[in-house]
């Protein structure tokens, strides 16, 4: 196991927007929106630490929403993982950040600001609202004054994957830390209903295997640049092993898993009503932090399905079992299955 483990954790659902492909909002918009009260919020921190200190890792939290900014106790919760020496980081909007905003959070413990930009200007705002591409690009300056890193996460579609390298060009400029992006991931009530919501977004195999040669291209191209691009989708290490660059180590045991998605290895998700989540892509509810605490969750049986390796249909006759799997999560909005084959694997087995 790696020495850290990940907490998504959604404090408040409130968020002053609608985007298309926020998982939120994506079963209604006329939601209950939750958030979690600060006492709540206590008891998650220290069971997330015990869980931890039993298992030998190290706590790392991704303080979400909603706008986590817009909740009532938000720097309540900054000050108790700083009372904890607990670093963390932020996934959130930029419309509330300034130069004093910035500075308190790294005062706090906060290393590292995670933006979102899906496309340029106008198909950026499409998919969440207008002015939102100048204000993000404004405040990545003001993330990396106060010295956190500035992260951009971009979601990829059809409807985007052409305005990749102007993105690129975009982040290397801007001097942002880490650039990476993830795929459209509809949930799946969203494909039962979509009536051509779902097909505007789908990207076919191969086409999503040369959108990664085109962005491949663009990193190598700044690959002495400031900026790190993570490769954060498990496709890559397909990508790269079909060029030679990613090679199984001769010793690898072929029943261990080594990488690829962290779905109940290194990664929960909390939602502000203390459901907790393997993955919040997908319908993975497996408890409730406040009835049961985080390790019995994450080494109980509802857990334990999704380390079945073995049932993956595709994935578990590929030689890249246990440093791919493709995304799970993806598969399950397109099918209802998240052990079926991921939709954009070009690999034939």
């Amino acid at each position: 196991m790696k020495p850290y483990f990940a907490f998504q954790w959604h404090i408040t659902d409130k968020c002053d927007q609608r985007c298309k492909h926020c998982y939120i909002f994506s079963e209604g918009s006329n939601i209950c929106l939750k958030q979690m009260g600060y006492e709540e919020m206590e008891r998650v921190v220290l069971s997330c630490m015990d869980m931890c200190e039993k298992l030998g890792r190290t706590p790392y939290f991704y303080i979400t929403g909603g706008d986590p900014i817009l909740h009532k106790d938000f720097w309540r919760l900054c000050g108790l993982l700083q009372k904890h020496n607990i670093t963390f980081g932020i996934l959130g909007n930029p419309f509330y950040l300034n130069d004093e905003v910035c500075k308190r959070l790294y005062g706090y413990g906060c290393r590292k600001y995670q933006l979102s930009l899906d496309g340029m200007r106008e198909t950026h705002d499409k998919f969440r609202k207008p002015g939102s591409f100048d204000i993000t690009v404004e405040k990545i300056d003001c993330i990396k004054r106060a010295g956190m890193y500035c992260a951009v996460m971009s979601t990829v579609s059809c409807a985007n994957k052409d305005e990749f390298p102007d993105l690129i060009d975009l982040v290397v400029a801007k001097n942002v830390d880490v650039f990476a992006f993830g795929r459209y991931c509809p949930t799946y009530r969203q494909k039962r209903e979509s009536n051509g919501f779902f097909q505007e977004y789908h990207i076919p195999p191969l086409e999503y295997k040369a959108f990664l040669e085109k962005c491949w291209a663009k990193y190598q191209q700044y690959k002495d640049s400031h900026t790190t691009f993570q490769l954060k989708d498990h496709l890559w290490t397909l990508f790269l092993y079909e060029k030679g660059i990613f090679k199984i180590p001769e010793n690898a045991n072929k029943k261990m898993i080594y990488d690829g998605c962290h779905l109940a290895i290194g990664h929960m998700t909390i939602l502000p009503t203390g459901d907790v989540y393997a993955c919040r892509r997908m319908e993975s509810k497996i408890g409730n932090v406040f009835d049961t605490s985080m390790y019995d969750l994450f080494m109980g049986a509802d857990m334990e399905r999704y380390r079945d390796f073995d049932k993956f249909e595709k994935c578990g006759k590929c030689e890249l079992r246990g440093f791919c799997r493709g995304c799970p999560a993806v598969s399950y909005g397109y099918t209802g299955n998240m052990y079926a084959p991921d939709p954009q694997c070009w690999k034939e087995l």
